[in-house]
């Protein structure tokens, strides 16, 4: 019986001690979700394509046309979201990590966002009912997910939690829940729940909101970034990313390409403040 107890301690030992060393603490990992600005709804250009070997992506969906499958990694190539979405602030918040991180670290994102969603579809007690009522375009999306965008996140959270350190969340979501005076609790309801599913630390990954397109740009949800804003007040390590001066499409509700751009390397300049690094320079 001794034999067989030391045995066991022996493979545990080693089942361990493989999944340490398996975990690269210098392979940083970041989630992203919400709807159609973090989605991506720009056309992505021949500029945004090429990309450091050393920013990764944890494909979200199997994409058989690209030669992609769910839960494996690639260099972060466009699209980041699902195989036909578009540039994304994912893209330039990558770029801005890896053109200023020692060379030695790596860049991870995983990003689950469904266009025109509200908060509510990444709520696993609010979902079902959420979906059921949603109209069939949107159904089409979350399928794909399928039907929990949630629950895809964590899946893929924790394969990416085998090569590397999750080191924070990122967020742009509220054109759906505009007016919603209590978005920044159910936001709250969902990073606690991502911190606990995924045995973070909260006061290690901080939540990057970003801002909806600006009234300086005539975006028909600008009204929402004054309920975003107050989001640190409830999420204690939240902090909002500023849309001022971001390009927009011809719809005034999503970013133009240039403007996702700029979104995403303001993500990428707090990120690097909050890990305690300096921007080299502009790219």
């Amino acid at each position: 019986m001794l034999k067989i107890l030391k045995l066991a301690g022996l493979f545990t030992f080693i089942m361990f001690s493989d999944q340490a060393m398996a975990q690269d603490p210098k392979m940083y990992i970041f989630l992203c979700f919400g709807q159609s600005n973090m989605e991506g709804n720009a056309k992505y250009e021949a500029q945004d394509t090429t990309v450091d070997s050393r920013f990764r992506v944890l494909q979200a969906v199997d994409c058989p046309d690209r030669g992609r499958k769910k839960g494996n990694w690639y260099t972060a190539v466009p699209p980041l979201c699902r195989c036909n979405t578009g540039i994304t602030p994912a893209d330039y918040f990558g770029r801005t990590l890896t053109a200023n991180l020692p060379k030695d670290v790596r860049v991870g994102v995983i990003n689950v966002s469904v266009g025109g969603a509200r908060i509510e579809l990444f709520n696993q007690q609010t979902s079902p009912g959420y979906i059921e009522t949603a109209p069939g375009w949107m159904k089409a999306m979350v399928a794909e997910y399928n039907n929990d965008p949630y629950g895809r996140l964590v899946e893929l959270a924790k394969i990416a939690q085998r090569s590397g350190v999750i080191k924070g969340i990122l967020l742009h979501q509220g054109e759906s829940n505009t007016g919603d005076t209590l978005w920044t609790k159910k936001i709250k309801i969902i990073y606690d729940r991502l911190i606990a599913d995924l045995n973070l630390k909260p006061n290690q990954v901080p939540l990057l909101a970003g801002e909806m397109l600006g009234a300086d740009q005539g975006g028909i949800c600008a009204g929402m970034n004054s309920i975003i804003n107050t989001l640190p007040q409830v999420v204690p390590n939240a902090y909002i990313i500023p849309s001022a001066g971001c390009s927009a499409a011809a719809d005034k509700l999503h970013f133009d390409a240039a403007g996702y751009r700029t979104l995403g390397r303001r993500y990428g300049e707090k990120m690097l403040a909050l890990l305690g690094y300096k921007v080299k320079g502009s790219m």
